[in-house]
Formats: C-alpha cells, sequence, structure tokens
C-alpha cells in the first residue's frame, strides 16, 4: 500500500492514524485546526469501544483520564429517581483527554496542523493545499466530522437535515460536587419531554455535564454570547432538582459547546476512487446512540485490516463498506427511536429506555 493522506485529527483521524502506525503504512494526517484546540465535549465508550481502543493504547493510561460509570439512573427534573439500570463497563472520558491520548503514539512530523486542504477539481482523486500545491498520495482517508466539507464536495447531491435536538455540552471543575456523585450515569428528564440534563463524573473533581432540548420549544441562537447563554440556562433549569440547578449555576461558560445535531437524510456510499470516509464523515448519528466514539474505532479497524491485506485499495474500499454499513444503519435507526422517545412527555416514554445503542 501507497502513501496515505489521513484528513482531520479528531478521534477518528487520530484512531485510523494509532492503527496504520501500528500496521506500519505510510500516512500524513492533515488538520486545519491549531494543535492545541482541544474544545468540545466527553464520550461515552461501551466495552466494544474500549476493546478497540485497548489495541492501540495502553488501557492503564486511558483508565486514568476517566472513569466507569455502574449505573444508569433515571430521575424527574425535580429528583424522584424513575429506575435504574446497572451498566457493564462503561467508560466516560472527555474529548480533550482522549485527543490528547490517541496523539501521543503518532510522531510529530506525521501531522500538519493549520492544514486546511481539499479535492482537486482538475485532478481527479487528488488533494490541493490552500497554496495551490498537491499532496503527494495515492489514498485519501476522509475524517473531518459530521459536517465534512470533502464529503459534500464528492457528493455534491446529499441532502443534510437538523435533527429536532440540540445540546448544551461543558464541563465544571469542582471537588464538592464531585465528591457528592458516585460513579453513575445520571439523567434528569422533564415531565412534558423534551429536556434533560445528563451528569457524568470524569475525575475526583471533574463533572461533565450536558442538556438535551427540543429545539423547536427551547430556541438558543448559536450567536448567543455566553452572557445571554448562561442566563438562559439559569432561567431553563432554575427549579429543577437542587444538584442540577447547582451545577448550571457554579459553571465556567467560557468553553461551553452548542451542538446543532445533523444527520444525512440517506447514507451516500462510504468511499468514492481513492478516497474513503470513516466516522462522522462517513456516518453522522444522532447523540443518543453513545456510539459515535466506539463507531469511528471499528472504521478504522477494519479500514486498516482491508489496507494491509488488500492487493489494491478499491477491494479494501469495498469490504470495508460491506462490513461497516449494516450495523452503522442499525444505529441510526436506533438514534432515531432514541430521539422520538425523547420528544415525547415523561409518561409516554418507554420505561427505564438506555440512552446507549447496541448493535
Amino acid at each position: 500500500m501507497n502513501k496515505i493522506a489521513v484528513v482531520g485529527a479528531g478521534i477518528s483521524g487520530l484512531s485510523i492514524a494509532n492503527y496504520l502506525e501500528k500496521h506500519q503504512l505510510d500516512y500524513h494526517i492533515y488538520e486545519r485546526r491549531k494543535k492545541d484546540d482541544l474544545t468540545g465535549h466527553g464520550f461515552l465508550l461501551p466495552k466494544e469501544g474500549i476493546d478497540y481502543l485497548s489495541q492501540i493504547i495502553e488501557p492503564s493510561v486511558l483508565f486514568k483520564h476517566g472513569n466507569f460509570l455502574k449505573k444508569y439512573i433515571r430521575y424527574s427534573h425535580n429528583g424522584k429517581i424513575l429506575a435504574q439500570k446497572d451498566l457493564n463497563d462503561v467508560f466516560v472520558i472527555s474529548r480533550s483527554a482522549l485527543i490528547h491520548i490517541l496523539a501521543h503514539n503518532i510522531p510529530a512530523e506525521k501531522i500538519s496542523y493549520e492544514e486546511t486542504v481539499m479535492p482537486c477539481p482538475i485532478q481527479k482523486g487528488k488533494l490541493r493545499k490552500q497554496d495551490g500545491t498537491y499532496i503527494d498520495s495515492d489514498v485519501t482517508i476522509v475524517s473531518d466530522g459530521s459536517k465534512s466539507r470533502i464529503r459534500r464536495e464528492i457528493f455534491q447531491e446529499e441532502t443534510m437535515k437538523t435533527v429536532q435536538e440540540n445540546e448544551i455540552v461543558n464541563i465544571i471543575k469542582c471537588k464538592d460536587i464531585a465528591a457528592s456523585l458516585e460513579d453513575n450515569f445520571m439523567k434528569y428528564h422533564h415531565e412534558d419531554g423534551g429536556l434533560t440534563f445528563g451528569i457524568l463524573k470524569l475525575s475526583e473533581d471533574t463533572v461533565l455535564w450536558y442538556c438535551q432540548f427540543d429545539n423547536k420549544k427551547y430556541k438558543i441562537s448559536e450567536t448567543s454570547s455566553v452572557k445571554s447563554l448562561k442566563s438562559h440556562m439559569f432561567e431553563i433549569f432554575k427549579d429543577w432538582d437542587p444538584m442540577v440547578s447547582s451545577i448550571v449555576k457554579g459553571s465556567n461558560y467560557e468553553n461551553v459547546h452548542l451542538w446543532r445535531v445533523y444527520e444525512l437524510e440517506k447514507l451516500n456510499p462510504f468511499y468514492k476512487d481513492n478516497t474513503v470516509f470513516i466516522g462522522d464523515a462517513a456516518h453522522p448519528l444522532i447523540p443518543f446512540t453513545s456510539q459515535g466514539v466506539t463507531s469511528a474505532l471499528k472504521d478504522s479497524f477494519v479500514l486498516t485490516q482491508y489496507l494491509a491485506s488488500e492487493k489494491n485499495s478499491s477491494d479494501a474500499f469495498r469490504k470495508y463498506e460491506a462490513e461497516r454499513k449494516p450495523e452503522i444503519e442499525i444505529h441510526i435507526r436506533n438514534g432515531r427511536i432514541l430521539l422520538d422517545q425523547f420528544l415525547k412527555p415523561l409518561d409516554q416514554q418507554t420505561e427505564n429506555i438506555l440512552p446507549i445503542s447496541y448493535k
């Protein structure tokens, strides 16, 4: 296999770089953001995701940077326990921590930051830098996120639609709040549906929290200032359980992340010519599935296996898509079911439905 260009140094791009490194395949990563741009949220990793990560990083290193969750506890917005479910090896970690761990194994000379690349309109299958020069590669692996620029350029007829749910995600550092939490996945639900608040303990002093809201009921502008967003959160959650309101009021909002959720109306092929897509660039998943990272890891593992074993990239891409697409379609269906449940009033939701999609 010849030179591989990887577009994007997020979870997907760094994951496949680790697998390529393991198989001694020649690659280079191109990332349009700065090296220290580690903003974002956190992830839930079910056991399958941990198993795939453990093939490319030392588990003991991973486990130092996150936390295993014991139970999923479902609450009403005023703190009444509605249901509980034991969790089997579900791990929570911040995005910045996982990025740091994955990047550690990649030689510095194999990543170029602040380098935007796009398909060349003249030479089919070639990538071009902003200065007009071409990238010398035979295969391009695209991992530039759910709103992939390269995917939109190649599949110009695709349709992305907004999902009737947005998220606000943040991290609060507070030893007192963290100490008051057990190692559980706590999720509070408004009785009218369409509004939840999730809490996950990352460490002894750090808590990841997020709220999911029906964007038809709760309209928040992408241009909202930090001050107005904070005031909006105070107002929405002022009468919720004291645990929720204390986290909302005690958080610093400078790095809060407002996530507009989109999905493809119909999945594109996972490859075209010498370009192949992985992770969110291939198949954006609704966040209720908690399968974004695990799916990216499986994409990376499967694709690398075929790149290493097949004589040509076309066969590798074809087998990769045939293996991965059926499972992705299951997660897409599960995500839509979970979204439908979220939008319903509490008394119409399925009892103790777990916000993790399993195949």
